[in-house]
């Protein structure tokens, strides 16, 4: 019997999810038995997120893919420098603010 991690997969991608959806925000729910990841865009100046996917896994894809994001952050920073993580926190706007 054939090992099955030495199974090629083949990859395929239709056009419109080939596309993708720009996401600046993420929310990470879960319950015994999955995990479920919302990714949506936060919009400068507004006060609600909008999702753009949802996607759900098992605790062992999720665990998966939290070492296979690991491991690729530190591919790009061996390859591009730290990732910036310093920024300040944007202060809310209020009535009074000016604009410009």
């Amino acid at each position: 019997m054939p090992d099955p991690k030495s199974v090629p997969v083949k990859v395929t991608i239709d056009e419109a999810t080939a596309e993708g959806h720009y996401v600046n925000f993420a929310n990470i729910l879960h319950n015994p038995t999955e995990f479920v990841l919302d990714f949506g865009r936060v919009v400068p100046g507004r006060p609600d997120v909008k999702v753009m996917a949802r996607v759900l896994m098992t605790p062992y894809h999720a665990k998966q893919l939290a070492r296979a994001l690991q491991q690729n952050i530190e591919i790009y920073e061996r390859n591009y420098g730290e990732i910036r993580s310093d920024f300040p926190t944007p202060m809310p706007e209020t009535a009074d603010s000016p604009t410009n």
